[in-house]
């Protein structure tokens, strides 16, 4: 068997569709890891995927009969998109039963192809189900995305063009792996010429099938996925591939959704190409495995193996690479309600760039704010948390809290009865050291901070939201801190929203 899939790969006939994509270092990366890190670029593929080399390669060696019928094909989005181009180019009907959870970048790139578009399901494994079904009734060939041989050996071709590519020294290549074919193929293949190589798999730790089933020594069936990565969220691996990966496979490695969206940026930071979460999986699992191994001066390739990003994710992701890369810290801190404590904890965290900051009023003697801090290292946080209990700033070090990233830093303020002479003003802040202690240091000492909310958006100007509660028969004087620090602002104390739910 082994020497027929090595047959196999070489003679597959997906360049007839696929292109051979380029094999590319990725230098700011490389420099940061201390090894060298090269992108096999499948995000190039004419579907922005590497699933349409094995899709073609299976309906190539389909015989006439069996196309003049068509093809039906389960997926989540990438497969999809192969099926869709190969039947395209070979000129027969195409059925595709995706999740509903499938992104509609994907849904809608399959439909412009020419396919027909049946949404079942929560999972991959869902509309496999569906798509079975339909298969009997209509008497339509199954083009499995991953559990056949002709797709896994067309997969395969990536590791012919790789060690084609870049025939001197690998240490390792990673690949993400959802039911398995494209692991499969690769690792056939290279273990075959170059067995020096290690084969590394990535998976996310909310979609593990492949890790728990070789562990289980059988083939486990999860009861959910995760929906992030949504091209490898499978319920189940196949049958074929669980067989070639046990044989081939040398280690796996897991990655949680932050490492993905860190990796998303690493790449783009590099290329200036934006991958979808699955496509950056084997990147995400390279670095980490890298880091824990303490790898230096290696080579390693990782397969970005797919670009079809849904626009709606780049917000969270963007929010959720600072964390993944170790560069944002997160803290609930407690400081005394006393005129002078915002301007104390601000100097404590000194230059370094502020992320995050949610404050609102609630308790006469004590106030609760969310901050988020830029930082080198994940050792960092821990660092900051001790320097601000020395301080007197009781702190809780919410860098890994799900909850926290998630919900919790959206969700800070309220109505609060303290607030009473309050004025609430937006202001454009520049984003440069120093910008928040001139404001400040700008406010008349009497003048208390009720409400603070900022986000760093990535902008060149920070939006700022700020409650500040001057006294009666001050109205001049505040009228003249506006002025005196020349920010773009905007009254908002008669603002609807705020009378509903901030106003006290």
């Amino acid at each position: 068997m082994s020497t027929d899939y090595l047959k196999r790969i070489l003679t597959s006939k997906v360049y007839d569709v696929a292109s051979e994509t380029p094999l590319e270092k990725a230098p700011t990366l490389s420099a940061r890891l201390g090894n060298t890190v090269l992108l096999k670029r499948e995000d190039y593929q004419p579907v922005f995927s590497f699933k349409l080399r094995g899709a073609y390669n299976k309906m190539a060696h389909l015989s006439k009969e069996a196309l003049a019928r068509g093809v039906i094909a389960s997926s989540a989005g990438n497969h999809a998109q192969g099926v869709a181009l190969s039947a395209s180019r070979l000129g027969c009907r195409a059925v595709i039963v995706m999740p509903t959870t499938t992104p509609p970048v994907k849904i809608e790139a399959v439909k412009r192809l020419g396919a027909e578009v049946i949404l079942h399901g929560d999972s991959y494994s869902d509309a496999f189900e569906k798509a079975a079904e339909l298969e009997a009734t209509e008497k339509l060939t199954f083009v499995h995305p991953f559990d056949d041989p002709d797709v896994i050996a067309g997969q395969g071709t990536i590791a012919m063009e790789i060690l084609r590519q870049h025939p001197d020294n690998i240490d390792a290549v990673f690949v993400a792996i959802g039911g398995g074919g494209l692991i499969s193929g690769v690792a056939a293949y290279i273990k075959q010429l170059r067995p020096s190589i290690k084969v590394i798999g990535v998976q996310t730790e909310d979609s593990d099938a492949m890790v728990r089933s070789v562990k289980a020594g059988k083939r486990v069936r999860l009861h959910d996925v995760g929906l992030f990565s949504d091209g490898t969220a499978v319920k189940q691996v196949g049958v074929e591939t669980f067989r070639l990966v046990k044989e081939y496979v040398d280690d796996f490695v897991i990655v949680d959704t932050d490492a993905i969206c860190a990796a998303i940026k690493d790449v783009f930071q590099d290329t200036r190409s934006v991958l979808e979460p699955a496509g950056a999986l084997a990147i995400a699992g390279a670095k980490q495995y890298a880091q824990q191994h303490r790898w230096k001066d290696k080579t390693v390739v990782a397969i970005a193996c797919g670009a079809n990003m849904n626009f709606d994710r780049l917000r969270f992701v963007a929010e959720r690479a600072e964390v993944g890369e170790s560069r944002e810290a997160l803290f609930a801190i407690t400081l005394p309600e006393e005129r002078g404590s915002f301007r104390h904890l601000c100097t404590l965290v000194g230059p370094r760039s502020v992320t995050e900051f949610n404050y609102r009023i609630s308790d006469s003697e004590k106030a609760h704010v969310f901050v988020g801090i830029q930082v080198e290292r994940a050792a960092d946080s821990s660092k900051l948390a001790a320097e601000f209990k020395r301080n007197g700033f009781p702190t809780v070090d919410l860098t890994h809290d799900e909850m926290a990233k998630t919900h919790l830093r959206h969700m800070v303020g309220g109505h609060s009865k303290l607030a009473k002479n309050e004025l609430l003003y937006r202001f454009e802040f520049p984003e440069r050291p120093g910008a928040l202690m001139r404001f400040l240091n700008t406010m008349r000492p009497d003048w208390n901070i009720s409400l603070f909310h900022y986000r760093n958006q990535g902008a060149d100007y920070g939006q700022i939201l700020v409650g500040i509660q001057v006294p009666p028969g001050q109205k001049t004087a505040f009228k003249t801190f506006l002025a005196e620090i020349g920010y773009p602002f905007w009254n908002e104390t008669e603002n609807p929203a705020y009378k509903l739910f901030l106003e006290g």
